[in-house]
């Protein structure tokens, strides 16, 4: 964080404000302290960017911190003897106080069933996190934590030609504002990723740079030449990275290690081979397309949960009473058969698109679960799953791996779908109109001005990579006796699960379940046990 002082005001920033020059100013740091003195604690709400920083009154001896409404830019903090230490990375903080580095069993709980932790925990019992579109006071050695913006779901958006204009026209707008320093986008050869090549190409007039990753051997993973095919369409200057095996395997330990926390998204060490390697170019700043799923609709396992809230909605009293009697006796250790059980317990259906551990299978791996609450769900189970995916799964696994990675490479990913307005706006669209007849309904219907059919008519894949495959390959058994030997240490795991998981994940089960468990296990084995 860049540190600039004003008298009696220290401002530390990291990020971007889009809505700077609007304003009549050409530095964060200066909009900040003006804002602050006029408008008081209220001013963040009138920032458009991806921002963490601090304010410091050296008169009041009064400290505000606050991020932006996605959380792009991690702000962790700790209180230490009455005084306030903050910084967006937990090694850093580490190093400013006496962190008793307790470790934290919710955090691991968390991340077990969601890829990373989130909310406030760390996975130190005394170091923090604020949580995106928040802000936090600590004065008297009082400490007072607030929401500044929360996502409106009232439906004034009723006409889909409607609907339709003024979300093309709040994309111009959002990549438009993007491009001050742009070096290109990270294209896939999917709707999001080609659609915002495809409007930057138009806003820009000129030949943008695209770039794109895919593997050897592996092919089924690989989709460059879908890639390739929207490059010659917009006519793009692209470029391809093609991982092998060894180049996974030699940046897999310094990946997992640049983060603070255990991070068990695989897609990580993928995107840091594809930045590393454009570094001659001089990239700086590049587009993706992050938070168009799981504001429009786009993951094909929504229309799959869809069909268990009907479900459950067509059931009569005594349906459900059978069910309940009966239910236990139908669990396979499946996914379908956790939905049904939630159906008929009346619980959460849909709990993250990241959710990896389920409620039945984290009993059976720790040996005492430790828990925590979750929202209780929205009534509308559209609005539910759009708004928990922003929450929970964009604003920790997915805007942890951009910024960490990014920045691991000295460069900045910009998203802008994950932008203010598109957000509000996505969620007053009525949801018959978002939901239409298919995956991503609105933004193909936009996507026809600009993607050839093909792409936008193929089936979704996401960004996989063939990670079970090369660990297998390259570690072999020393996966499972690494994760058994740290349990040995912990006691945390039941030891039958953990090798039930390894043997699944040998037949491309449980892969992911294998990788979270593998990557902590790294972690704690460093952190604690080295």
């Amino acid at each position: 964080m860049k540190k600039v002082v004003f008298d009696n005001l220290e401002i530390y920033f990291e990020g971007e404000i889009y809505n700077l020059s609007h304003f009549g100013y050409e530095d964060e740091h200066q909009l900040i302290k003006d804002f602050f003195i006029k408008y008081g604690e209220a001013f963040v709400k009138k920032l458009d960017g991806i921002f963490a920083f601090t304010i410091y009154d050296s008169y009041k001896k009064e400290y505000f911190l606050a991020r932006d409404r996605f959380g792009n830019i991690p702000l962790f903090y700790a209180i230490y003897e009455d005084k306030l230490y903050f910084s967006t990375s937990i090694k850093e903080l580490n190093n400013e106080f006496k962190s008793s580095l307790i470790f934290n069993k919710i955090a691991l709980s968390k991340y077990m069933q969601y890829l990373s932790t989130f909310g406030e925990d760390s996975f130190y019992k005394d170091i923090f996190k604020l949580e995106e579109a928040s802000y936090l006071v600590f004065s008297d050695s009082k400490l007072n934590i607030r929401k500044y913006h929360k996502i409106n779901t009232y439906k004034a958006i009723n006409d889909e030609k409607q609907a339709l204009a003024t979300l093309e026209e709040l994309l111009y707008d959002s990549i438009g504002k993007r491009l001050n320093k742009l070096s290109g986008t990270l294209l896939s050869g999917g709707i999001d990723s080609s659609l915002i090549s495809s409007i930057y190409t138009k806003i820009s007039g000129k030949k943008i740079d695209t770039f794109s990753v895919g593997y050897e051997d592996y092919k089924n993973y690989c989709e460059l030449r879908f890639a390739k095919k929207l490059s010659n369409h917009i006519n793009s200057n692209h470029y391809e990275v093609i991982i092998d095996k060894k180049t996974y395997i030699d940046n897999f330990y310094s990946t997992l290690n640049s983060f603070d926390e255990p991070h068990a998204d695989s897609a990580s060490i993928p995107l840091n081979i594809l930045l590393k390697s454009f570094k001659e170019l001089g990239i700086t700043k590049l587009l993706s397309g992050e938070g168009a799923d799981e504001l429009f609709l786009g993951y094909n396992s929504y229309s799959k949960y869809l069909e268990y809230y009907k479900f459950k909605d067509s059931l009569s009293s005594e349906q459900s009473l059978f069910l309940n009697e009966i239910i236990s006796a139908l669990q396979n250790n499946t996914k379908e058969s956790e939905y049904l059980r939630r159906v008929v317990k009346d619980q959460n259906i849909y709990n993250s698109f990241g959710e990896v551990f389920n409620d039945i299978q984290k009993r059976r791996l720790f040996v005492n679960v430790p828990t925590f609450k979750l929202e209780k769900a929205k009534k509308d189970p559209i609005d539910w799953m759009s708004y928990i995916d922003i929450k929970l799964w964009v604003a920790n696994p997915v805007l942890t791996k951009v910024y960490n990675i990014s920045k691991l490479n000295n460069l900045e990913i910009h998203t802008p779908f994950l932008d203010n307005s598109i957000l509000d706006f996505a969620f007053s669209i009525d949801n018959s109109i978002k939901k239409g007849d298919t995956n991503k309904y609105l933004l193909k219907k936009i996507a026809e001005k600009y993607i050839p059919k093909d792409l936008i008519l193929r089936t979704k894949k996401g960004f996989n990579s063939p990670f079970n495959e090369w660990i297998h390959e390259e570690f072999g058994k020393l996966i499972i006796e690494t994760i058994l030997n740290v349990n040995k240490e912990t006691k945390f795991f039941n030891e039958e699960y953990l090798k039930h998981i390894y043997g699944l994940s040998l037949d491309g089960k449980f892969k992911q379940h294998l990788y979270s468990l593998f990557v902590f296990s790294l972690w704690y084995k460093k952190e604690y046990l080295n």
